[in-house]
């Protein structure tokens, strides 16, 4: 049994490097006391460090991203204390990252106990990313392995594409981490239901955690709505619904913590015995209509 925490993340203001600081480790604080051994952050989490930058760089869409460039280094070495000093998993949310090719990345690192495990780039951009944002694909999809089990990292659209998850899963995944950030109900539940599909369609778990709440100083997160949730395949042992546990509140006040427990045995056991066996049929249905 591992425990997981998902943050329905406030996007606020933070004008210093200081306030930033104590907010996350503050944040973070309040998981480990929960018992959480993984943390996930929403999709561009880390663009709340654009809050330092003087206040009419911070509101202009492109040069916030390009502002912020020289904290990511920082930011990343403050995630990994967080991780090193709890020894804990935590997914820190993402953030546009500049490649040596001069186009930005959405870019999600993992951390461990003992430091950074590595990344993963969103794959599929939005018509706002990719239209007005110029953010660009990245490549390839990774497995990462942890004390807690072989994940991955799918970022927010990309839990809406089947076969991405399916790779994932034929590569020994069994939990997914969807960090998420939309502007509208309608948005939320794509993802959500993409989560859910995913965790049916593969026979695994998929954590999502959205950003929530108003700023109006951010062009790119003006609006945020979603809640976290915790998803398996509904099976035997598992809940009828495939809900272990989702936040009650769409957009509460300030960040909130889902906490959840999945075991992820249990989940391999459900594709061994379960009442249906998705994940094994479906290439067979593929072999049927090609």
């Amino acid at each position: 049994m591992i425990r997981l925490a998902a943050c329905q993340y406030a996007i606020e203001l933070h004008t210093t490097w200081a306030a930033y600081a104590e907010h996350l480790q503050s944040l973070c604080a309040e998981a480990v006391e929960g018992g959480a051994q993984l943390l996930l952050l929403p999709e561009y989490a880390g663009l709340v460090l654009s809050g330092q930058l003087p206040s009419e760089q911070r509101s202009d869409l492109k040069g916030s991203i390009a502002g912020i460039q020289p904290l990511i280094e920082p930011w990343l070495a403050l995630c990994e204390g967080i991780a090193r000093r709890w020894g804990i998993y935590l997914q820190p949310g993402s953030l546009p990252v500049l490649e040596t090719d001069g186009r930005y990345r959405n870019r999600a690192w993992l951390f461990g106990p003992d430091g950074v495990l590595g990344y993963q780039d969103k794959l599929i951009m939005t018509r706002f990313e990719r239209e007005q944002w110029n953010i660009a694909a990245g490549e390839g999809l990774k497995v990462f392995d942890t004390a807690l089990g072989q994940l991955g990292i799918l970022i927010c659209y990309d839990n809406e594409f089947p076969l991405l998850a399916r790779y994932l899963a034929e590569r020994g995944a069994d939990l997914i981490l969807a960090p998420s950030c939309t502007d509208t109900e309608a948005g939320y539940h794509r993802v959500r239901i993409g989560a859910q599909a995913r965790a049916l369609e593969n026979q695994i778990a998929v954590l999502q955690s959205p950003t929530v709440g108003m700023a109006p100083w951010s062009p790119a997160l003006d609006e945020n709505i979603g809640r976290a949730g915790l998803f398996v395949p509904p099976d035997y042992g598992m809940p009828s619904n495939g809900v272990i546990a989702e936040s009650a509140e769409l957009c509460p006040d300030g960040s909130r913590w889902l906490l959840g427990k999945v075991d992820l045995e249990e989940v391999r056991r459900v594709r061994r015995e379960g009442q249906v066996f998705i994940r094994r049929d479906w290439p067979e249905q593929f072999d049927r209509i090609g």
